[in-house]
């Protein structure tokens, strides 16, 4: 890189000199180096010079061999606009801070009133995508493994109750509405899973990683919505339903419609489930009749299941109704 000192290759500019032009020139790390979008390669290309502050940045090594001349250098903002006087064009590569002080000083320059100032471009190089904070996710949860004690230790098992825990307080916050705490449940689950695919990558006999996860998934959604991806029609939410179960059955080979159905989960979520299934495999199935209310709750749960109503979600929101009643009895707030 030229390291050039930026006084010494300043230009001399007259007393009519053109104020010029300077272009902060930001990118993405997220997006991979040398990926830059055709006017900032213009503006490279056109410039009197091009200047960065540090020089490790990623997008240096692609400018070198593109043939940009590139100097390591960190103006102030009185020199940046010396440089560009007489109508010369000064390209910043801006490091990952954006270089605050820099424009903050371009600022002050330009209230000041007292400066002739060049034209200031703020141009965006690169774009994230939707999606790309994920990758500073798996960054940072790559870090936290290899670094935290706690973290570092974890396994499948020991974090397995805080999957469950955290589907609880996700389903909390999307019953209380609130949409703060939905985003940050939102969060914790979304760690669950890099966590889990960190961990994942060190096993010995069968590793995965995240990416390998989302392929998965990509695939899955893909293969189960052929009414998007492919040829067929869908026109009603239980067309969808139909593709998805049909879909689904192909995939997984199962021998009964109960199979695939987690034991684990609550009573009235497990029995609402399974009736569910005998209901969309069209079987005849008469529900088992015993003594104790564990056979009224399933045919509860049934019931509900049948007239479209989440049993679980019932229970727990007249559970809340009994909360804020005792609560007033207690002359406690709700």
């Amino acid at each position: 890189m030229n390291t050039t000192s930026l006084e010494s290759a300043a230009p001399e500019p007259g007393p009519d000199a053109a104020p010029g032009r300077v272009v902060l020139l930001t990118t993405s790390h997220r997006v991979a180096p040398g990926l830059l979008s055709w006017p900032a390669w213009q503006a490279l290309r056109a410039a009197d010079r091009v200047l960065c502050a540090d020089g490790a940045h990623p997008q240096l090594p692609y400018l070198r061999e593109a043939g940009i001349s590139v100097q390591e250098a960190s103006p102030s903002a009185p020199e940046l606009v010396d440089a560009c006087a007489g109508g010369h064009t000064v390209v910043v590569v801006a490091t990952g801070e954006g270089e605050p002080a820099l424009t903050d000083g371009l600022a002050r320059l330009a209230g000041s009133g007292r400066v002739r100032m060049p034209a200031l471009e703020l141009l965006p190089a690169s774009y994230d995508l939707p999606g790309a904070r994920l990758l500073d996710l798996v960054q940072v949860m790559d870090r936290i493994r290899a670094e935290c004690p706690w973290s570092s230790r974890q396994t499948h098992q020991g974090l397995a109750k805080y999957g469950i825990e955290e589907a609880y307080e996700l389903v909390e916050a999307i019953e209380a509405g609130d949409r703060d705490e939905l985003r940050e449940e939102l969060g914790d689950v979304l760690l669950q899973v890099v966590f889990h695919s960190r961990i994942a990558e060190e096993d010995a006999d069968a590793p995965f990683s995240i990416d390998d996860v989302a392929g998965g998934i990509v695939a899955k959604l893909i293969h189960r919505h052929p009414h998007v991806f492919g040829d067929e029609t869908a026109e009603t939410p239980e067309d969808v339903k139909e593709h998805w179960l049909r879909t689904k059955a192909e995939e997984k080979r199962r021998a009964s419609v109960t199979d695939g159905v987690p034991l684990g989960q609550p009573g009235l979520a497990l029995a609402a489930k399974l009736a569910s299934r005998v209901r969309t495999a069209g079987l005849e199935v008469p529900l088992p009749r015993g003594e104790g209310i564990g056979y009224e709750l399933l045919a509860l749960a049934a019931r509900a299941e049948a007239e479209g109503v989440d049993p679980e979600a019932a229970l727990r929101a007249a559970a809340r109704a009994y909360r804020d009643a005792v609560r007033t009895t207690e002359g406690v707030d709700a």
